[in-house]
This record gives C-alpha cells, structure tokens and sequence, in this order.
C-alpha cells in the first residue's frame, strides 16, 4: 500500500471522527487486512506493501441510528473528493485519484436494485447479500486517538470465501480466497480456533457452511478444516 493512500484514508476517519458519524460505520473490504495487524502483531499473514487497492467499503449496520448529521461529499470535496453516479439506479461512490469510498447496507428480502438513500450522510448505499455475516462480531483496533470497527477476522475470512464463490472476475476470487486462508491460519496461530469454529456455527446457515468446507477441501486447508469440523 502506498503511503499517501493510507495518510489519506487516516484523514477521512479523522473527518468522519470529528463530525460525529465514524461509530455507525463498520470498515470492511480489503483495507481491513491492513488494520488487523495490531491483532496479528506477530504474524506477517498479508504483504501489506503488496495491497493496492483503491475501494474503501464502509458497512452502515443500523441506518435508523445514525442521529448525527454530516454532508460526506461536502465533507471530503476540499480532498479531492468527487462524487460519481453508478449505473441507472445513480449509486453514489466517492472518487479519488488514490481511493474510492463506497457505503453498504445489508440487503433484506428478496433485494431491490435501488441505492439506499442516508439523506442525513448526503449519500446513499448499496445494499449487498451476505453483510450480516459480519456485524454481529466485531472488534475496534485503536488508531492514534480513536478507534475504529472491524468485523472478527474470523467473521470477515469466513465471509471472504463466501463472496470468493460469487466473484465473476477470477484474479479477485482468487485473491479474496488467499486472503481468508491466510487469515484463518494466522486466528490458529495464535489459539482461536474455537472463535472460527463458533462464527461458523452460529452464522452460517448449513448451505454456506458446504461451500465453505468445498473451497477448504479442493485448497487441502487440513488445520482450518479440522478447526471447522472439531466437536464442540
């Protein structure tokens, strides 16, 4: 990662932090591999140098509570920031040379194609399958005075092969597997098996839980298998 990336992405959540709104967003996406390291302090379990990637995926787990009002594009425009319509439907997501910010919500029902609008955030959100596989358990990492949410790594791994399933391009299927396998070994390491084995148990419905073990089965991850399949 380049460090004028990461200088300014710790300038949005210093943003976010002042105006009030940083604690109704949970960071998910690839960027979380870069804020675990505090909770891996000894593993080298990603090549932080080697992770370019521009998107910057914040989940917006309880829309109704967002009591705090702030203008985001207003917010980030002195930045560089400029907003940029996705497809018919008009998705907002924040453009920059360096980064691209994007707001999630978890998709309920049969779904919509429409954006989710957070009138009081001046943007709207994409609504995707899958996100609450990650808000039920989470951390916060502290980042110089404050602190930001992640999911688990257990949660965020186990739904990264999930989504490596539904990937259409393989070089991002491939690189979201790595990145869960990897992952997963490093929570072995460092003796929590048992936090995999119950996040799998307690969220992943038995038709998930299939996949899951399929993509371990073809890659030959025995320990993460053994950890999935253990006696409770």
């Amino acid at each position: 990662m380049e460090k004028k990336q990461y200088d300014l992405c710790l300038e949005i959540l210093k943003r976010f932090k002042r105006a009030g709104i940083l604690d109704n967003f949970i960071l998910i996406g690839s960027w979380c591999t870069y804020f675990y390291k505090d909770y891996f302090p000894n593993a080298s379990y990603v090549d932080y140098a080697g992770m370019k990637t521009r998107d910057i995926d914040f989940l917006v787990d309880n829309p109704s509570k967002v009591k705090n009002k702030a203008d985001i594009p207003h917010l980030l425009e002195d930045l560089g920031f400029v907003i940029d319509l996705k497809g018919d439907q008009g998705y907002i997501q924040l453009d920059h040379p360096d980064l691209i910010l994007e707001f999630l919500v978890q998709e309920k029902g049969k779904g919509t194609d429409k954006p989710y609008s957070l009138p009081s955030l001046g943007v709207n959100a994409t609504p995707l399958r899958f996100l609450n596989l990650l808000s039920p358990n989470t951390i916060k990492v502290k980042i110089e005075n404050f602190y930001l949410t992640l999911p688990h790594p257990a949660n965020f791994a186990l739904h990264k092969l999930i989504i490596s399933q539904r990937r259409l391009k393989g070089e991002k299927a491939l690189k979201d597997k790595n990145t869960a396998i990897l992952i997963l070994k490093a929570l072995i390491s460092k003796g929590e098996s048992h936090i995999i084995k119950r996040v799998f148990d307690h969220l992943f419905i038995k038709k998930l839980q299939n996949k899951i073990i399929s993509i371990l089965e073809e890659t030959r991850e025995e320990a993460i298998l053994e950890a999935l399949q253990s006696v409770k």
